[in-house]
């Protein structure tokens, strides 16, 4: 009997050190099961030109999967080719943040974007230039270059300096507004 017993103990012993560590374990190492997670990103610039155009999405991810249509009129970066890495960084970022914000009304008239000396600089499809600055408070900078651009007084000018919103300041007289729609 006590050797049945013994056997019986020695058992018990050896599930619940079973049970113990599988425990531990998954403590330890925890639950690896792989879950959906949809992440969408918008497209508001490329990189390059042609069928070698990559889009950017507003987050400054590099979309090297998504295939642009030759019709796609995303405004242009100053960059000559995608980065190596999974996404843009510094003045490019700058540039991406700013094009995020754009309002959908202007969208069709931004044509291309640069940095340089005076920062963040958004040229428009009629060749006006919008200067920016950085990217910090580019929703407001837009609203600001919206007034300007539907200023009835204004007929032409070259570029708008957005670096201070509340007082946007406008120069020239080279380029005619974008059409009103």
């Amino acid at each position: 009997m006590r050797r049945l017993f013994g056997g019986f103990y020695r058992w018990v012993i050896v599930i619940v050190g079973v049970i113990a560590i599988a425990f531990f374990a998954q403590k330890v190492v925890g639950d690896k099961t792989v879950e959906p997670h949809l992440v969408s990103s918008e497209p508001v610039a490329t990189i390059g030109s042609g069928s070698e155009a990559v889009a950017v999405a507003d987050d400054g991810t590099v979309l090297a999967w998504l295939t642009l249509p030759e019709d796609t009129a995303l405004p242009q970066l100053s960059l000559g080719a995608a980065p190596k890495g999974p996404r843009v960084q510094g003045p490019v970022l700058e540039q991406v943040r700013v094009l995020a914000a754009t309002p959908p009304a202007l969208r069709p008239y931004v044509s291309s974007s640069g940095f340089g000396e005076r920062g963040v600089a958004v040229e428009l499809s009629s060749g006006i230039e919008l200067i920016f600055g950085s990217a910090g408070g580019a929703a407001r900078k837009w609203r600001a270059a919206a007034a300007v651009l539907a200023d009835p007084s204004i007929t032409a000018l070259d570029y708008v300096d957005l670096s201070a919103p509340g007082r946007p300041a406008v120069r020239g007289s080279g380029h005619t507004l974008p059409p009103i729609e």
